[in-house]
């Protein structure tokens, strides 16, 4: 298991804010309420999971998402897409 990467909650902030620019509130609702947890708390982990979850929501969207706020490919890659359990 890959040690966990440290979270920036300036990264976060500004991944909200370019999510809230570039999608409709509702389309990325799930996936903004775990990161603004994140941001108020990156020290838990727990909260990991949860983005995985929020992010295998978003149907056709990944893409676009990580395209606009690229900073979720940085926590996302160790975590989602290395971790059998959460990316099945």
């Amino acid at each position: 298991m890959t040690p966990q990467r440290r979270i920036d909650p300036a990264g976060i902030g500004s991944s909200i804010e370019q999510l809230h620019e570039q999608f409709g509130k509702d389309d990325v609702a799930p996936l903004v309420a775990v990161l603004e947890a994140m941001e108020r708390n990156p020290q838990d982990s727990s909260l990991m999971g949860l983005l995985c979850e929020a992010f295998d929501g978003l149907g056709i969207m990944p893409g676009a998402v990580l395209t606009c706020a690229p900073y979720l490919a940085v926590i996302l890659s160790d975590s989602c897409f290395d971790d059998p359990d959460l990316s099945a």
